[in-house]
């Protein structure tokens, strides 16, 4: 005997409905807004001075974090592993991830691992565990950009994010974007301050070892370099290049880490114009004639080593007088620097790494991994903490390619401590 006609009708509807509730809990739970903390369950590995050499080769791009770990990211998560002188990348140490926004770039001070994020989300994590710090409300990215499988733009030149120093010796993190620009103390996430500015006729430079943000700004009339306070977000000083026009970009030089505590800038005018170096520091840039070469780079305020003919010489960085030569290594290029450390690349894809100040060498071995070989193109480049990583691009390089073939193989990263 089965139901009423009436009855039946009604027990339809009621699973219909048991149904749609069903699918809605778990349309719900997959595509809801969440965030996941994998925290770390070992304790906080030692500092490392890896031996000199080639360390090993990675899939993706690596921060290095307090000589301890090494950071990367994905579409919708940052993560580490340990030690940072593993030959491959391993099981996480920690891991955070966020749904449904993505990620934008990542920067490190100390043990603070900040992501910024699609949606404008701040995250900073405790590198020595992978909890979450704190989080706040950034400006949102000015646009999403199109980053490479190894995720090089995100870590090794991450839009929008900037580290530095106020004059109290304070950790200040700058964060530019859509809405303007905005000051954020790196201990707590504390807002320090917020200035709208249209972002639409703006470049960011980049932090000072001074404490400030430099901006180009040609919203209104010729093109200029704004300063700001980061402690304050107060403008200090809007520059022009002797001779500027309505056109005109400046590169960081001498930083601390990407774009950010730099000792000096390099800025151009439209077309085939010369380039220009200047040493920032307090009161408004000076003439560093030794960083107009655009492949120089800058160490403290004094040396800056550049390459002429595939030589590399150091020179005092204003008055220009040359310092030191190495003839002897054969033609080079200038890949990446760091504090203490410029790091050269043979036509051999031999990693020359030399003091900068004496020209003494520190190291010197040929960046291959295994049966790699080394015939490749190099790639975006990185230098931190003693390391250097490089990516390996096939031959001819095609920037327009795809991953597949722009890149020479599955793990086109190489990690070589110098």
């Amino acid at each position: 005997m089965g139901f009423p006609k009436g009855r039946r009708r009604v027990v339809a509807v009621v699973a219909a409905l048991l149904g749609v509730a069903t699918v809605a809990v778990v349309v719900h739970r997959v595509l809801a807004p969440a965030e996941i903390e994998t925290v770390a369950r070992t304790g906080y590995p030692p500092a490392i001075t890896p031996a000199v050499g080639v360390v090993g080769r990675l899939p993706v791009a690596p921060l290095m974090v307090d000589r301890r770990l090494r950071v990367y990211t994905a579409d919708r998560q940052v993560y580490a592993d340990q030690p940072a002188d593993r030959r491959y990348r391993v099981t996480p140490y920690w891991s955070y991830r966020r749904w449904p926004a993505r990620i934008s770039g990542v920067v490190a001070d100390g043990t603070t691992v900040v992501s910024r994020w699609s949606d404008g989300k701040l995250v900073a994590l405790d590198a020595r565990t992978g909890r979450v710090a704190w989080q706040a409300e950034g400006p949102a990215p000015d646009e999403d950009r199109a980053v490479r499988r190894t995720g090089a733009g995100a870590v090794w030149g991450p839009p929008g994010l900037f580290l530095a120093r106020a004059a109290d010796d304070r950790a200040v993190l700058v964060v530019s974007g859509q809405r303007g620009v905005r000051g954020f103390a790196l201990a707590d996430g504390r807002q320090l301050w917020s200035a709208e500015v249209d972002h639409r006729c703006r470049a960011d430079v980049g932090t000072t070892a001074t404490g400030q943000f430099a901006a180009v700004d040609h919203c209104a009339g010729p093109a200029v370099v704004e300063f700001r306070d980061v402690a304050t977000g107060t403008p200090t000083d809007r520059w022009q290049p002797p001779g500027g026009s309505a056109e005109l970009s400046a590169t960081p030089v001498g930083c601390v880490s990407p774009r950010s505590q730099c000792q000096g800038l390099r800025t151009a005018g439209p077309g085939d114009a010369p380039a220009r170096g200047w040493l920032v520091g307090a009161g408004p840039p000076t003439a560093a004639q030794a960083l107009d070469r655009a492949e120089s780079e800058l160490f403290g305020k004094r040396v800056a080593v550049g390459v002429a003919d595939g030589v590399p010489i150091a020179r005092d960085a204003r008055t220009g007088k040359e310092l030191w030569r190495r003839a002897d290594l054969g033609p080079v290029r200038i890949i990446a620097a760091q504090p203490g450390r410029v790091h050269l690349l043979s036509e051999r894809n031999d990693l020359i790494t030399l003091n900068p100040a004496t020209g003494a060498e520190r190291s010197r071995f040929p960046l291959k991994v295994g049966k790699d070989g080394l015939g490749w193109a190099p790639g975006l480049a990185y230098a931190a903490d003693g390391y250097v990583a490089l990516e390996r691009l096939r031959e001819p390089v095609d920037p327009d390619a795809d991953d597949q073939r722009y890149f020479k193989m599955a793990e086109p990263v190489v990690l070589a401590a110098t």
